[in-house]
């Protein structure tokens, strides 16, 4: 199997606000270290703008196990459990669509091989 080569770009991507569609999924990826060579991903559904009466420039976001269990921001079921996650428009720099975060993968790749270089 080989996958395609590609010239990657030296910035990530992040999806921008107008690009987002309710019910489609997204990749929230961010690093747990300052070299960004340890990331940490989770897979998100886009579930809707300004959600709540007080809400302004306000985009929800929830995991997507409960999602496809059919939970809902308004689900009324005590048992039920989900994570939603809501940001701003100037928030959503980690959030991604499938294709962007595989780049920002294959970056963190090759910075993971830099660091190793230079190991003794």
């Amino acid at each position: 199997m080989r996958f395609e080569a590609r010239e990657l770009k030296p910035y990530a991507e992040p999806i921008s606000s107008s690009e987002l569609t309710v019910g489609s999924i997204y990749f929230l990826v961010n690093f747990i270290d300052e070299m960004m060579i340890v990331p940490q991903m989770k897979t998100l559904v886009f579930v809707g703008i300004n959600l709540e009466k007080e809400d302004i420039d306000s985009f929800y976001f929830q995991d997507a196990d409960s999602y496809k269990e059919g939970i809902r921001l308004d689900s009324t079921n005590s048992e039920s459990y989900a994570t939603f996650f809501k940001c701003t428009s100037y928030e959503l720099n980690g959030i991604y669509d499938f294709e962007h975060a595989l780049e920002v993968l294959m970056r963190c790749s090759l910075r993971r091989r830099e660091s190793q270089r230079g190991l003794p």
